[in-house]
């Protein structure tokens, strides 16, 4: 029963809030939720993990270097696991040169991936990145759009290719030869209940439905707010002023000129439809 459960999404689409819920769930004392101390089994792209398990430093390998021992890391960490992993990944789910994947089907119990509207995504990443709007945009757009890529300095985690927005849901939703489960943020607001316990059932996790409702109760956007405020988020990049800014569905109303929507709904329009933010007309359904 051992082996990785990844927990996986394009940035800014629900995943540490997800991450909260599951960290409540899998407390077995259910002692408060604490932000900086998550239970889940860290990020595919920590260049701690990698350098520990390798024995090698990163920063002396290239990117390319560094994807080839990836997906051995990561065979390595679920066969020595004593239970289930469960870790968090942002990169899109592609292939190596030769072939194989970047995540291993061999050792991986299964996937859930957190889809997002984009034109929320939008709003989120521009301030997660400190750019404008108009930025963010095109990123979501770029299939050659990577976290922590730039070789000008050495940044904390591993490259992680995010390839557009809809390539990246694409990547997961049809890529993987193991199971995944696919939920949408709009649906962890509103049915959270319902969302969470289909997604403890797939993962195997023997939850009580009490129990259930009490970890959705501790992971409320609202607390993680406020233990943010009080105590800080250690996953917080330098230049933001908040991670758990807003949480909100729909934000993009406001925030997101006609020109900008129109820009995110032609580039994304094929997989939005398909996963319900758009309507049979072309009209943003959140």
């Amino acid at each position: 029963m051992k082996g990785i459960f990844w927990l996986a999404s394009y940035p800014k689409s629900g995943n540490t809030w997800f991450r909260a819920f599951l960290s409540r769930l899998l407390s077995q004392n259910k002692e408060a939720l604490d932000i900086n101390c998550l239970r889940t089994d860290g990020i595919a792209s920590s260049r701690n993990i990698f350098d520990y398990i390798t024995g090698l430093e990163a920063s002396d390998l290239s990117a390319a270097e560094i994807d080839e021992l990836r997906p051995k890391v990561y065979a390595y960490m679920a066969a020595q696991a004593p239970k289930p992993l469960h870790i968090k990944i942002h990169d899109a789910y592609t292939l190596l040169p030769g072939g194989q994947p970047l995540i291993p089907a061999g050792g991986s119990r299964g996937a859930v991936y957190i889809i997002r509207n984009p034109l929320d995504i939008a709003v989120s990443l521009a301030f997660h990145l400190g750019c404008n709007l108009d930025t963010a945009i095109a990123h979501m757009g770029d299939s050659e759009y990577c976290f922590s890529g730039s070789s000008r300095h050495l940044h904390s985690k591993l490259r992680q290719k995010l390839l557009s927005w809809s390539e990246h849901v694409e990547s997961w939703t049809k890529g993987p030869k193991f199971p995944v489960k696919i939920i949408r943020y709009e649906d962890m607001h509103a049915s959270p209940v319902e969302t969470f316990t289909a997604v403890a059932a797939f993962m195997e996790l023997a939850a009580k439905p009490a129990e259930i409702e009490q970890a959705v109760a501790a992971a409320a956007f609202k607390n993680l707010q406020q233990q943010e405020k009080q105590a800080g988020f250690q996953e917080k990049p330098a230049n933001m002023a908040a991670f758990f800014r807003e949480g909100k569905v729909g934000s993009w109303c406001s925030a997101l000129t006609q020109e900008q929507v129109l820009r995110l709904v032609s580039e994304h329009r094929r997989v939005m439809r398909q996963f319900g933010y758009l309507s049979e007309q072309g009209e943003p359904v959140f």
